[in-house]
C-alpha cells in the first residue's frame, strides 16, 4: 500500500511539474532572460517604493503576470520620469506608477491592457458629484487635467487654475473656492492615509456631455518595451485574469477607492 500511495505522489507531482512547464511553454522576450525588470517610481498605493523591495497595486499585477510566465521579478526604483525612458532604452522591461493610456505616449512605448480608471473627482464639503453643482460656484481644478479646457469652456472667470493639488486644497478647505474638480484616485488615498482634505467629500464624477472626462475617465495601463508583441500579450492575458476574478477591484477597494475605478471598459487612448 506504501508502495502504491508513494507511486501516486510522484505521479501527482509529475503532473504538476507538467503543467506548470507547460503554462510557461510560451516563451516572453525580455531584457534578461528569465526576468522581468521592473522601473517604479514612489505613487502609492500603485507604486511603493520605501522600504525593501517595491509594493503596490501595479505591482501585484505585474509580479502576477511575472509568475504566470516564469519570470522573476527585478524593481528597478527610479524617478518618474526616468521610469519610462529605462523601458525606452532597454533597461527595463515595464514601467508602473498608474501611467495613462496616451496616443502621445503609445508613439514611444507600448502600453498594456488598461488595469483601472484614472478618474475626475468632485470635491466638495457638501458632497456634490456632478457637474451641474459647479454652476454659480467659484470652481478650482489643477493645470494639466484632460477636463481644465472644457471647464474654461463652461465656467470662465468663475473657474481658478491651481499648479499643483496641494494649492487646490488649502483653498478648498479654507473657503476661498466653493467646489473643486481633481483627480479622484490621490485624493481618495491621500484623504484616507494622510488625513488629507479635512471636511471634504471626495466623489467620483457623475457623466455629463459637458466634460468627457467625466464619461470616458483616462484609463490606466503598464508600460512596456515599444512592439514587444509576447510581453505585450502575456501582460494583457494575465491583466484579463485578473479583472475577470476580481482581483484588482478588490485591491482597488483595499484602497479605499470607490469599485467603479475597476471596470474599464473597452480599451482607448486619450488624444
Amino acid at each position: 500500500m506504501k508502495r502504491i500511495l508513494a507511486f501516486t505522489a510522484m505521479a501527482l507531482l509529475a503532473q504538476a511539474a507538467s503543467s506548470f512547464a507547460a503554462d510557461c511553454a510560451t516563451k516572453v522576450k525580455t531584457v534578461q532572460e528569465g526576468k522581468l525588470i521592473v522601473a517604479a517610481y514612489d505613487y502609492p498605493p500603485f507604486s511603493v517604493t520605501s522600504g525593501q523591495g517595491i509594493s503596490g497595486i501595479d505591482v501585484d499585477i505585474v509580479t502576477r503576470a511575472a509568475k504566470e510566465n516564469c519570470l522573476e521579478v527585478v524593481p528597478m526604483v527610479l524617478d518618474p520620469a526616468a521610469t519610462i525612458q529605462a523601458v525606452v532604452s532597454g533597461k527595463a522591461d515595464v514601467a508602473i506608477g498608474s501611467w495613462n493610456r496616451t496616443e502621445k505616449r503609445a508613439k514611444a512605448v507600448s502600453m498594456s491592457a488598461p488595469t483601472y480608471l484614472d478618474p475626475m473627482g468632485i470635491f466638495s464639503k457638501d458632497g456634490a458629484d456632478t457637474v451641474a453643482a459647479f454652476d454659480g460656484k467659484n470652481v478650482g481644478t489643477v493645470q494639466g487635467y484632460l477636463w481644465v479646457g472644457e471647464m474654461q469652456t463652461m465656467l470662465g472667470p468663475k473657474l481658478k487654475l491651481y499648479p499643483t493639488p496641494v494649492a487646490l486644497a488649502q483653498d478648498l478647505e479654507a473657503g476661498r473656492i466653493d467646489i473643486a474638480a481633481d483627480g479622484y484616485n490621490s485624493g481618495a488615498y491621500i484623504q484616507k492615509t494622510a488625513d488629507g482634505y479635512k471636511g471634504i467629500q471626495i466623489k467620483l464624477a457623475k457623466p455629463d456631455e459637458r466634460i468627457q472626462a467625466s464619461i470616458l475617465p483616462a484609463q490606466a495601463g503598464v508600460i512596456y518595451t515599444k512592439g514587444n508583441e509576447s510581453l505585450g500579450a502575456a501582460l494583457d492575458k494575465s491583466i484579463e485574469g485578473q479583472h475577470k476574478d476580481g482581483t484588482i477591484v478588490k485591491e482597488l477597494e483595499a484602497a479605499g477607492f470607490d469599485k467603479k475605478v475597476g471596470d474599464v471598459g473597452e480599451p482607448r487612448m486619450v488624444k
